[in-house]
């Protein structure tokens, strides 16, 4: 592949050479009407050698109209002589560049589309399906934020630079959400694409940003925008959830009453206010449990008469 080096133009300020345009086609003007005149007076000599001359001045300051342009802040103009790179063009303002020179822009194909933004630009990548390290399908999503540092290559190094960045966000997407789980073992001490969005999107960054360092592209942030199981699993992946969920509440449920009832001993005893023997306390502990741990509110039966 052919090396590439950006050359930065000066072109000519474009306002005076507007004007040296404008008095160049003035000039041959008068040379066509001046032939005119003396093709009456002097003879058809006179008139063919002042018409030649300003039909060639007119001609010349024709062709030279195509040589001005405009850019806007953070545009910039990447112009081909005769097939051969010539230079960028970054200043902005009214410029004179060689008329001869034609503008590229492989991305847009219109007049206007010639001139390439500077500015930073969003990629909302589609989503797309993808394995995680698990083998798990998840749809997953990106933005990126992106602009071009080197227009020369951006041009002359890919086909079409808006095509090539979102073809290898797709590919760094695959790459990097192989590496990481979904979601976090019981463990809960390793990255994972849901857990540890801020640590894969840097991965992302750099994965991507050695990508598109050829097309002169430089990634300035990316953020995953969407991430969720592929539908095939959703239902049967959210019932795990749903039960890790249930068994930590249950988990936490249990401490609790478990706590309850031996406070409730302790004060029955150091206050002195019955005397219950083990078989006693065993049933009081499994009516308190029952209560303190069902998902339902307890129904009391009332005993009118000895526990005994």
């Amino acid at each position: 592949m052919q090396n590439i080096e950006e050359k930065i133009l000066k072109p000519k300020n474009g306002w005076l050479m507007l004007f040296v345009v404008l008095i160049c086609m003035l000039l041959s003007l008068a040379l066509i009407i001046a032939g005119f005149a003396f093709m009456e007076e002097s003879g058809q000599t006179a008139f063919v050698s002042l018409s030649v001359v300003g039909f060639i001045g007119l001609m010349i300051s024709t062709i030279c109209t195509k040589g001005f342009k405009i850019l806007q802040p953070n545009e910039a103009m990447v112009l081909t002589l005769f097939g051969k790179y010539h230079g960028t063009l970054e200043t902005d303002g009214f410029h004179f560049v060689n008329p001869f020179c034609a503008a590229v822009n492989p991305a847009s194909g219109g007049v206007l589309g010639r001139k390439i933004s500077l500015k930073a630009m969003t990629l909302n990548n589609d989503k797309q399906k993808v394995n995680d390290q698990d083998g798990n399908p998840i749809e997953i999503s990106v933005v990126v934020i992106w602009k071009i540092t080197d227009v020369a290559k951006a041009v002359f190094t890919v086909q079409n630079y808006m095509t090539f960045i979102s073809t290898q966000c797709d590919s760094a997407i695959r790459q990097v959400a192989r590496q990481y789980p979904y979601d976090v073992s019981e463990k809960g001490d390793e990255t994972s694409l849901r857990g540890s969005s801020i640590e894969v999107a840097e991965e992302l960054k750099k994965e991507l940003q050695e990508r598109c360092n050829m097309a002169g592209i430089d990634i300035m942030d990316v953020r995953i925008n969407n991430l969720a199981y592929a539908p095939e699993i959703a239902a049967a992946m959210l019932q795990r959830q749903q039960a890790g969920a249930i068994i930590a509440a249950r988990q936490k449920i249990v401490d609790g009453a478990v706590s309850m009832v031996e406070m409730a001993l302790k004060k029955l005893s150091d206050n002195d206010i019955v005397e219950l023997d083990d078989e006693r306390k065993a049933q009081m502990v499994s009516n308190l449990l029952v209560v303190l741990c069902g998902n339902r509110d307890a129904q009391p039966v009332v005993n009118s008469g000895s526990i005994y």
